[in-house]
């Protein structure tokens, strides 16, 4: 059978998109990008904000056109969307023959072998992880799943559950298998890493974590993506600030600066103290790069509530900002609030909220200009000859590129001189020399004998 998988949302489905793809490989299955191709069809499915979900119903429905111009069998849909609204769906999409939601992973394999699309499973297991992508040296490990945060925009605890961590000899055995498969940067994810290990009750946080990874790992970069700052404490911090494989790169989620909007909010954090830990967070890792988020428009924000937000990150100067509109959720605590801020006045407000983080993005490169710094290829040469790669403070995808002249390949390291900033979020640079060429990837078949796998449905229980 030829499955293709699609996959929408965040680098969290991403990896439970490629946990499907080692168990339906393990039972027989072939990877296909090509939908004409494919007699299965499986849409992972986000359902954070609308723009998501209405992406996922085009994706399903174009899916289900394959139904009856291909040679397609099935269509599945799971994930998030899924979770929330798997009745609607049902009634809406017809032409989908099978809807799992985020939490009924572990159904996906028996419900095709019932249908006799799959059969029994392979004496050789490729790991718990088939990567299907075109960057294969640049990977995302999950630590968690859920969410205890109470936050009323977010419907996150609404389709993933309550926080579960995962346990830390099964995170460092994925970490593991992923650098057998060439991984060469790990993006730790969770919805809130610092919570990792509060559920376990036997003294292991996230600091143990990592201490694990380093320890049991040679992976040269490991990267932590979103986190409250709540959870930076000292021992983490310091662990950031001297070991050079663990990047000093944070994700941090602050998401407004009004403490009114943030008690409506129900974040968990002040003004004062986001102040204070960002100042402790810079004195512990002076090069730390930050990036957080923001939501403007969210109920009840006045132009003052507004303006405190731009005066915070004018002072705070983070090095990156995602910033977004506040969309209604159904089933959130802001639901029941009157959505009163006006479209046009929330597009207003983002537009100066995002000249402004362009301003501050472009400042702080430039103090970057002139200084060496270590690289890792991301993308053969383009037509001007240059490789695409990244620095420490650029995460894939979200924090711009640094392109540099090097026959250096993807997965080499290169020690460069940043000569110049370009189209605000990029980077010009000279190589100096490539300090780490990327080893031979191994892709033994018997992957599965070498390190204890862990299927879908049960991983991290």
């Amino acid at each position: 059978m030829k499955v293709g998988l699609l996959t929408l949302g965040c680098d969290k489905n991403t990896v439970d998109s490629e946990r499907y793809l080692a168990e339906l490989i393990a039972h027989g299955a072939e990877s296909t990008t090509d939908l004409d191709e494919a007699e299965v069809i499986i849409v992972n499915t986000c359902g954070f904000i609308d723009a998501a979900k209405r992406e996922s119903i085009d994706a399903i429905v174009g899916a289900g056109r394959y139904k009856s111009d291909g040679v397609c069998q099935a269509v599945i849909a799971v994930g998030c969307l899924v979770q929330r609204h798997k009745d609607e769906l049902a009634e809406a999409l017809p032409e989908v023959d099978l809807f799992l939601g985020a939490a009924e992973a572990d159904r996906l394999i028996p419900e095709l072998t019932e249908r006799g699309l799959l059969g029994d499973p392979l004496v050789d297991h490729p790991g718990v992880r088939v990567y299907s992508g075109d960057l294969p040296h640049v990977r995302y490990l999950k630590i968690s799943e859920g969410c205890d945060h109470g936050c009323a925009f977010c419907a996150i605890p609404l389709m993933r559950g309550k926080h579960r961590s995962f346990a830390l000899g099964d995170v460092v055995r994925e970490a593991q298998l992923l650098e057998l498969q060439g991984a060469r940067e790990i993006n730790l994810v969770a919805q809130d890493l610092a919570h990792y290990g509060r559920d376990l009750r036997n003294g292991i946080g996230l600091p143990e974590l990592l201490r694990g990874l380093l320890d049991e790992t040679s992976i040269p970069w490991l990267r932590l993506l979103y986190l409250y700052s709540a959870g930076l404490t000292p021992k983490l911090l310091d662990l950031m600030a001297t070991e050079p494989r663990l990047l000093r790169y944070l994700d941090m989620p602050m998401q407004h600066a009004s403490d009114a909007v943030l008690k409506r909010m129900r974040r968990p954090e002040r003004q004062a103290t986001q102040r204070e830990r960002i100042r402790r967070i810079r004195d512990v890792v002076p090069d730390v790069a930050i990036r957080t988020t923001c939501i403007v428009g969210f109920p009840g924000e006045t132009e003052d509530d507004f303006q405190q937000l731009l005066d915070f990150l004018e002072e705070t100067r983070f090095d990156r900002v995602g910033a977004f509109t506040y969309s209604a959720q159904e089933g959130t605590r802001a639901w029941a609030l009157d959505d009163d801020v006006p479209d046009d006045v929330k597009r207003e407000r983002l537009e100066r909220l995002t000249e402004l983080q362009r301003v501050i993005t472009a400042e702080r490169y430039e103090g970057h200009v002139g200084t060496r710094t270590r690289v890792l290829v991301d993308r053969r040469a383009d037509e001007d000859g240059r490789v695409q790669a990244r620095a420490p403070w650029q995460a894939d995808d979200v924090d711009g590129v640094t392109r540099v002249a090097t026959d250096a390949a993807p997965g080499d390291f290169v020690e460069v001189e940043l000569t110049s900033v370009e189209d605000d979020y990029d980077f010009a640079a000279t190589a100096v020399r490539i300090v780490d060429h990327q080893r031979a990837v191994l892709r033994p078949v018997r992957l599965g004998r070498m390190l204890p796998v862990t299927t879908v449905g049960s991983f991290g229980r």
